[in-house]
């Protein structure tokens, strides 16, 4: 009786096995998972002056006792949160085109480029919504639905997609946490006597600060990892 060995290459368990572990290395060395966080950081902790500075617009005025209720729209903030987002996955998207380019590989970043723009295209249009044809007081369903959309939610949601294309278990934690904080929102009651000229800063502190904890935390991770 005779026993042929086997060459490694052409046992097709571990063909299998190399081919998944390249697919690990090649997801690994694509991933910048700290550029976008803290890029989105950077725009969220703008927002608060420009939303405490920013014009106001009046519309759904209506006579009540002693006076008119009014509902006021930040006009500039909204401005500058749609463009900002488009300009900052435009910046992401360079990014992660650039370092897959220096590695010599493909990027997947499109789907969460595209994702993030039409989150920004949805915010235009559901604020239009929610400020113009909407009065007060809201369903708590639609206000739901509001804080899902609006750019803090926008940026969660987008993040959900980079997580999956990705396959970055860590990156989803960290965006269900997240998004929990947005949409509670979880602000410890701090500012809530801070009236509408900054009664908005606390929830945009706290998620820009939870972006930019993220975002050097996986920046420190990776280069931890390379060391290796």
């Amino acid at each position: 009786m005779t026993a042929d060995s086997v060459p490694a290459g052409d046992d097709p368990r571990r063909l299998l096995a190399d081919s998944r572990r390249l697919a690990h290395r090649v997801r690994l060395a694509q991933r910048v998972t700290w550029f976008p966080l803290l890029v989105l950081a950077a725009v969220t902790f703008v927002a608060i002056p420009v939303q405490r500075w920013a014009p106001r617009a009046v519309s759904n005025c209506q006579p009540i006792a002693g006076g008119t209720r009014c509902t006021f729209w930040l006009v500039g903030a909204f401005v500058y949160w749609v463009l900002a987002l488009v300009l900052a996955y435009a910046l992401i998207a360079g990014c992660y085109l650039r370092v897959a380019q220096s590695r010599g590989l493909s990027s997947r970043v499109a789907p969460y480029v595209i994702t993030g723009i039409a989150l920004a295209v949805v915010l235009t249009a559901g604020g239009l919504v929610f400020h113009y044809l909407l009065t007060p007081p809201y369903p708590g369903v639609l206000v739901g639905v509001w804080r899902l959309v609006e750019p803090s939610g926008a940026i969660g949601v987008a993040l959900l997609v980079l997580s999956w294309l990705e396959r970055h278990l860590a990156l989803l934690l960290f965006t269900v946490v997240y998004l929990v904080v947005v949409l509670v929102p979880i602000t410890f009651g701090w500012g809530s006597h801070w009236g509408s000229r900054w009664g908005f800063a606390p929830s945009l502190v706290i998620s820009g600060g939870l972006l930019m904890l993220g975002g050097l935390g996986f920046l420190l991770t990776q280069r931890r990892g390379r060391q290796r």
